[in-house]
């Protein structure tokens, strides 16, 4: 009892807890006192505070929390503590681990910016390396290899190496001849992996030479021993395998070519370096792939023609390319992909003078290959198919004889080369069922252009009208329905006939379906004179009226016995009547000499 009584006198300042000093203190202050809030006192003197609770856990702050063993933040705060001592932990044993490991250098993506020369890039990344803790090194620059070039390449390839690769893998692919020139090309491709785009610019190497030096672009570069062992066995490849292996060749080139023009526009520079090297096989073996097997190109020259992704100005040198590789091994196969696939370029309104210049050294190139002429005229029809088809051959009138105002510096070079390939166009063998298939798809388009207003054309056409006249009886039914709707190309043609007539004579005989003709023609003149059609009209009819019926036939005798008796008779009484009048006895019945001083041939 006393030591309660002890205890109680003890804490004399204190009342239920609360200090007596600190009450007097409010006292003292007449009811103001200060407040401090938690959050700064926490921040000024949370060590005192901690301290405090610790050393009397039964206290309680003056912002009003108990402080002491159960306080939750400092429990939140252990739990902080340890989480950090766990992660610093993982942290040192990482380090400890990764000690004895290299590290990887970050310069070698800096170096790259600093030197474009890839190859360098590991000689530059093993420079870098090294253990945790080691003092880098400074980096020794290696001196570039030495480039090069596709002769030195091609010089390293070895025809026996060759040999023996080819009949491994046409055992090991025996039916799978598509395989066996994907490896053929890849064969090629290591010999030349290491030429850079640098060492074989092909599209300024097209751009800049002439079609026959880009013929042997790249392909001079190899020697006779590995173009030999190459194309031999190239020879018995499928034309099935050949075929497509040529059209995904063309797609390899053209997508290399879209990736140096996006490389020209600002695209990545890697882009070019991976798809050039591979170029330089590509271009071989399609080069010995089409000289070997020309045939194969003509069986994708309608794929290449009609698919818009091989056309355009920029492709067009890629594709003559082609065509002259296909020429080397046989110029009618070069000439007939010309025709169908160039010639209507020159002839469309986009071409451009370069253009039309590529176009026209190709078939110049052709046409001075040793004995080319014999060979096309008299290959002129190729297995079925005519090297110049009628179509082809109506552009290249056109291109040749222009009206005045659209002759450029190319139209001389057509007309140096029209003769030879219209000799192409027409040869064949007279009066056969080809021929008069042929006839007739020319006639239609010659008489079109023989009633044009240009001149040289309409004179052009004209003698080949006639020529298809010589081919098939059926041209003549087929102008007498045309007649009067073609009357200027019907005067053009008869003017030909009279004005050349001991040249066309020959290609005429038998005459009689001339003679009908031409009698039917005077029948239709009549009756168009007398229904008294328009002026001009009637000028026209008068002109073929005097050209066919008085000018041909009295002249040349395409007529009956009785009519040509007749007519021997007028003429010898006319020459006497001439004699006597002191006149040409020849004046009459002559051509150049029927027309009066205006120019017009005297009505009848």
């Amino acid at each position: 009892m006393e030591e309660k009584h002890g205890s109680f006198e003890s804490g004399p300042n204190e009342v239920n807890g609360v200090s007596v000093s600190h009450h007097s203190n409010i006292i003292s202050d007449h009811g103001w006192h200060k407040v401090t809030y938690a959050k700064r006192q926490k921040k000024t003197k949370p060590t005192k505070i901690n301290s405090d609770s610790l050393a009397n856990p039964n206290t309680i702050a003056a912002n009003g929390i108990l402080t002491g063993a159960d306080n939750v933040f400092r429990s939140l705060e252990q739990q902080s503590e340890d989480r950090r001592r766990r992660i610093l932990e993982a942290q040192r044993a990482a380090n400890a681990a990764s000690a004895d490991a290299p590290v990887r250098s970050k310069q070698r993506s800096d170096d790259d910016d600093e030197d474009d020369d890839e190859e360098d890039d590991d000689a530059e990344h093993a420079a870098g390396n090294g253990t945790a803790g080691e003092v880098k090194k400074v980096k020794q620059k290696k001196p570039k290899k030495p480039k090069v070039t596709v002769a030195e390449a091609a010089a390293k390839i070895d025809a026996a190496d060759l040999a023996a690769f080819l009949a491994e893998i046409s055992t090991s692919y025996e039916t799978q001849q598509d395989i066996q020139m994907m490896r053929f090309a890849d064969y090629f491709g290591r010999a030349f992996s290491a030429v850079s785009s640098s060492q074989f610019p092909w599209m300024k190497l097209f751009r800049e030479s002439t079609v026959a030096k880009l013929t042997e672009i790249p392909l001079s570069h190899i020697s006779d021993v590995v173009y030999k062992t190459s194309i031999d066995w190239i020879n018995q490849r499928s034309l099935e395998a050949l075929s497509s292996f040529v059209l995904w060749s063309l797609d390899s080139i053209l997508a290399d070519l879209a990736s140096q023009q996006a490389v020209a526009k600002g695209s990545k520079k890697a882009v070019q370096h991976t798809t050039s090297k591979s170029q330089v096989a590509m271009f071989v073996v399609l080069a010995m792939v089409l000289r070997r097997k020309p045939d194969v190109l003509t069986s994708q020259l309608s794929i290449i023609r009609e698919n818009s992704k091989y056309q355009g100005h920029d492709k067009l040198p890629v594709i003559v390319w082609m065509i002259a590789q296909a020429s080397v091994g046989d110029i009618s196969v070069g000439l007939y992909a010309w025709a169908r696939n160039l010639l209507p370029i020159v002839s469309g309104k986009s071409v451009n003078p370069q253009s039309r210049d590529l176009i026209l050294q190709l078939v110049e190139k052709i046409l001075s290959t040793p004995k080319a002429r014999p060979i096309l005229v008299n290959g002129a029809v190729r297995k079925g198919e005519r090297l110049i088809p009628p179509p082809a051959f109506e552009i290249l009138m056109r291109v040749t004889f222009p009206v005045s105002s659209a002759r450029v510096k190319a139209t001389e070079r057509f007309e140096a080369i029209y003769s030879t390939l219209k000799e192409v166009a027409l040869a064949g063998s007279p009066g056969s069922k080809a021929m008069k298939q042929v006839s007739q798809q020319i006639f239609s388009f010659a008489i079109r252009a023989a009633g044009e207003s240009n001149p040289e054309l309409s004179k052009e056409a004209a003698s080949i009208f006639i020529w298809c006249l010589g081919q098939s009886s059926e041209c003549y039914k087929q102008w007498e329905k045309n007649y009067q709707e073609n009357i200027e190309a019907s005067v053009s043609i008869l003017k030909k006939l009279s004005e050349d007539w001991r040249e066309h004579s020959a290609k005429l005989s038998p005459y009689e379906p001339l003679r009908e003709t031409l009698k039917n023609f005077r029948q239709k003149n009549d009756k168009a004179l007398a229904t008294g059609t328009d002026a001009s009209q009637q000028a026209h009819f008068k002109d073929a009226d005097n050209f066919g019926c008085y000018c041909i036939v009295p002249q040349y005798g395409i007529m009956g016995f009785e009519e040509t008796l007749g007519l021997q008779l007028a003429v010898l009484l006319l020459r006497i009547f001439c004699r006597a009048g002191r006149r040409q006895p020849n004046a009459l019945f002559s051509p150049p000499h029927m027309h009066d001083s205006t120019g017009q041939m005297p009505e009848r």
